[in-house]
């Protein structure tokens, strides 16, 4: 994690330059306001990977004498197929087109996400299809 929290650090850093610099030059407070604001997202997470790195092992990531066979692990460990996803992306779908077009929107686009929910727990519970 020592290489995420690195580059988040980074960009923290450059956006927190940039910042200084726009805000100074431009005096304008809406763009200003949103390169502080990228400042902090990254910050935010960088300082987080940055206080767990210093505090367990390095991973092979990290080492730059690293073999490919050292980063290697359980390979065929991937989930099966499902429509669950599809399903709940549809209901988020939906949910945001009823900001747009109207309320009724949120009555399927709600109804989609809590059958997959439902439909992805109990399959997630069961190993398999439903």
């Amino acid at each position: 994690m020592r290489v995420e929290a690195k580059l988040l650090l980074g960009l923290g850093v450059f956006f927190g330059v940039m910042c200084a610099v726009y805000w100074n030059w431009s005096l304008e407070n809406a763009g200003g306001v949103m390169m502080f604001a990228g400042m902090l997202l990254c910050f935010l997470p960088g300082g987080y990977y940055y206080f767990w790195s210093r505090r367990m092992k390095a991973r092979p990531e990290d080492d730059p004498q690293a073999t490919p066979a050292q980063g290697a692990g359980v390979v065929g460990a991937f989930p099966g197929t499902s429509i669950w996803p599809f399903t709940l992306g549809m209901g988020a779908f939906f949910s945001v087109l009823a900001l747009v077009f109207g309320i009724w929107f949120l009555v399927p686009g709600l109804g989609l996400v809590f059958w997959a929910v439902l439909g992805g727990t109990s399959e997630g519970r069961r190993g398999g299809r439903v």
